[in-house]
């Protein structure tokens, strides 16, 4: 019997933690984890051999320690969810995070004039799909990585956040 009321209330302590991140209609799970199913005796610790799958997108960029060590649940992450990063690399200035877990990117480029032998300034504006693992606000640069089309405009994954006042990126010299 005491075994019986461990187990029940080990049970209550995981519906708990799970409801933190049931915030939608439908139920949310990872792919090929099946949390919640199975009652168990001992604590997994996150990561491969835990309760939490996540993987390495490759191409140099490190999966961040929330997308490790988080509790949410995004199909569109390419850190714990169902998508691959290939095609093209890209980066820009954020615009917009008004959307949930969408953000407008800003891309400024230089188009080339034969006539006059200038260039002239344009800019595209592109939408990107957002893990909840990043923290990202207006005018911070982010790189992003090409996938699958995830809705009618969306088919970038932010891949880095680079903050607004770090010195990761380009700066000018103070005179």
């Amino acid at each position: 019997a005491a075994i019986l009321l461990y187990l029940s209330r080990f049970e209550h302590v995981e519906q708990v933690k799970m409801a933190a991140e049931q915030t939608e209609k439908a139920y949310q799970k990872q792919v090929g984890v099946n949390v919640g199913f199975a009652a168990s005796t001992k604590k997994k610790a996150p990561g491969k051999a835990g309760t939490r799958y996540y993987k390495n997108v490759g191409l140099g960029f490190k999966t961040p320690r929330e997308a490790i060590e988080g509790t949410y649940i995004d199909k569109k992450c390419p850190f714990t969810g169902n998508v691959s990063i290939r095609g093209r690399i890209l980066s820009g200035v954020v615009k917009s995070t008004k959307m949930k877990r969408t953000i407008i990117i800003r891309m400024d480029y230089l188009h080339y004039i034969k006539k006059y032998q200038r260039y002239e300034k344009r800019h595209t504006n592109l939408a990107a799909h957002i893990s909840p693992c990043f923290r990202c606000k207006e005018g911070d640069t982010v790189v992003v990585g090409q996938c699958r089309p995830l809705s009618k405009t969306v088919r970038f994954n932010v891949l880095k956040v680079i903050a607004a006042g770090s010195k990761a990126g380009k700066s000018f010299a103070a005179n």
